[in-house]
């Protein structure tokens, strides 16, 4: 499919880059020809060429300057006075002028000139005088010029195809980079729903195979598939935020309000989890903190990075979340002294759908929080900053400009 949009789109470059060296080769032609023939084209509008009489018959040339040539009513040459057999004499009809008040350009067997004609009466009747000159020299060099432009042009469109073929190919990354994504997201997205819904399906068949048991009888089987019904309702959440994070559908509406009460309000939120799971959450705010954002967002942020950290810490652990300002930046952080990040692992955390090793096997989770998490710093035009150490702790340290705008 690529292959063959590459190919389209080396053809529309190529064609883009034809016709612009064209468009180029022909300015540079007809510019190049303006200013070649302008003296030429001044001195026969000047009429300053001499008329030939005094010469010997037969002597009249057709030089650099201009000539005059006069012709009778009957459309021969009067004057000069010409042998029978001279080069004028015999290609007569061939320097006849064409049109008249107006330069014209004449070929005569591979000789080149520019003629100025003009009609007027006389005693003898109605004559035509004729100013002349021979351009062969301009003629050829502009001949030259063309041939140059022709084999330049030609090079210039073979350049123009490989230029087009790699210029395609460029453009393409980032299409193919994401084509490549959505595949994979699709993929993951199909394999994360499949397993809840697969362990649904398998313990609803066994509640069937028994009609007459009691709830108390199957109590672990409804547990599980009321435990997969919220995984699954978790995951196609997390899928419609990060789909209308993807086509910006999803608003921030940014308020102030104080960071350091929005801590205390997830402390209290998992105090009691904490404590029944043996663990401790604290929390540090020495001030208080103004903070202009989506405060349901950055509460969604902070649940987070609190569950993972949770989820890694075990009994006896401690999770620490702060906030603190300095004259440039809040740094909100959540820390945990749990299993750690392996350091190859850290820079794929936020990837969507991606968990490390140890996670995977504990079936926990979709690998789409840390990837919601890192969309909402960015909306807050924040960064974010993973440290950790294996078997010793993990610390999610989030910068925001004091200066947030409000967009």
């Amino acid at each position: 499919m690529f292959q063959k949009t590459r190919l389209q789109l080396t053809l529309l470059n190529s064609i883009v880059f034809i016709v612009l060296i064209a468009i180029l080769s022909r300015t540079i032609y007809f510019y190049t020809e303006n200013q070649i023939y302008k003296e030429v084209n001044e001195s026969l509008e000047k009429r300053d060429g001499g008329m030939p009489g005094g010469r010997p018959q037969g002597e009249f040339l057709l030089g650099p300057g201009p000539s005059v040539i006069v012709w009778g009513p009957d459309d021969t040459i009067i004057e000069p006075r010409l042998r029978e057999d001279s080069f004028i004499k015999v290609n007569e009809s061939k320097f006849f002028p064409k049109r008249f008040d107006k330069i014209e350009e004449i070929s005569v067997n591979g000789y080149t000139y520019r003629a100025l004609s003009t009609q007027g009466y006389t005693d003898y009747g109605e004559v035509t005088v004729q100013f002349i000159r021979n351009v062969d020299t301009e003629k050829e060099m502009l001949n030259r010029l063309l041939l140059i432009l022709i084999v330049g042009g030609g090079i210039g469109s073979l350049v123009a195809v490989g230029a087009g073929y790699l210029l395609a190919g460029r453009a393409l990354i980032p299409v193919k980079k994401s084509w490549d994504q959505q595949q994979q997201f699709v993929s993951d997205a199909s394999h994360e729903i499949r397993t809840p819904l697969a362990v649904i399906q398998s313990r609803a068949d066994l509640l069937f195979q028994s009609p007459n048991a009691t709830i108390e009888e199957k109590a672990v089987d409804i547990s599980i598939i009321s435990k997969e019904v919220r995984r699954l309702n978790k995951l196609v959440n997390g899928l419609l935020t990060l789909t209308r994070t993807d086509s910006n559908q999803m608003e921030v509406k940014k308020s102030n309000f104080f960071l350091d009460d929005l801590l205390m309000d997830i402390v209290e939120q998992y105090t009691d989890i904490a404590s029944f799971q043996e663990k401790t959450i604290t929390s540090y705010a020495p001030n208080q903190i103004v903070f202009l954002g989506d405060k349901e967002r950055i509460h969604q942020l902070l649940v987070i990075l609190v569950d993972n950290a949770m989820k890694f810490t075990d009994e006896g652990g401690v999770i620490s979340i702060s906030c603190v300002k300095n004259s440039s930046s809040i740094i909100l952080s959540v820390e945990d002294n749990g299993k750690g990040i392996p350091q190859e692992e850290i820079p794929k955390i936020f990837n969507r759908f991606y968990q490390i090793e140890q996670s995977r096997s504990a079936n926990e989770g979709s690998g789409l929080g840390l990837s919601i998490a890192k969309w909402i710093v960015n909306t807050h035009q924040g960064t974010i900053k993973v440290t950790s150490e294996p078997n010793t702790s993990t610390r999610f340290e989030i910068t925001f400009p004091r200066n947030q705008k409000n967009k």
